[in-house]
């Protein structure tokens, strides 16, 4: 399966961008089918990832914290309120590649729905919703259904084996996380996404 990139605009001169801070939650909650996950469209209208369908999230303000952010920006773009910033659950962090000229420090949180959570759109960022199991999201991006950045698919690509919410919930509590920064890399003309450990990411 080709990997996802949403195509930013690469740097051509000059030194990295530096990582704006940003955090995006991941909402679980058991359904029929077992572990679903929250992901939300940005407004196909945006200039940047318009059209994707995304955890919620964005940048930090001035003197917020992540998890601050997190929360925040779950309330905006999917109206889910009241959410305890000490209830996240930090899962992994990514950080954009050198090469892109707009960057992020992004850290993903892990956090059980509210009961009675009922997520809505502001219809001007985002404008659409969906419940989905990781899996049924991963194959709706390799039918062409559903547009992914590359954080986004390898995080639904590791969410797959977890069965319920409490078992993901357990699991990253006693996680270890480590920033990941991935490397593009253009020498064949298209420019591919490779991770740390991957053949050519430290050509």
């Amino acid at each position: 399966m080709e990997r996802p990139t949403t195509g930013e605009r690469l740097r051509r001169e000059g030194p990295p961008a530096t990582p704006r801070q940003s955090a995006s939650v991941i909402v679980v909650r058991d359904g029929v089918g077992g572990l679903e996950l929250l992901l939300v469209q940005r407004n196909p209208e945006q200039r940047f990832m318009g059209g994707f369908w995304v955890f919620p999230g964005g940048a930090t303000d001035a003197a917020e914290s992540h998890n601050a952010a997190a929360v925040r920006e779950l309330d905006e773009e999917a109206g889910i309120a009241a959410v305890d910033p000490e209830a996240l659950v930090l899962y992994s962090r990514w950080i954009t590649p050198e090469l892109v000229e707009k960057r992020f420090d992004t850290r993903f949180y892990l956090v059980r729905a509210p009961d009675g959570a009922q997520p809505r759109v502001d219809g001007q960022e985002c404008v659409d919703l969906c419940w989905t199991t990781p899996q049924a999201a991963v194959d709706a991006y390799a039918r062409g259904d559903l547009a992914l950045a590359f954080p986004t698919f390898k995080l639904l690509e590791g969410l797959i084996p977890f069965r319920t919410a409490g078992e993901l919930l357990e699991h990253a509590r006693d996680l270890a996380v480590h920033p990941i920064l991935p490397r593009v890399v253009t020498g064949d003309g298209k420019p591919r996404v490779l991770l740390p450990g991957e053949p050519g990411y430290d050509v």
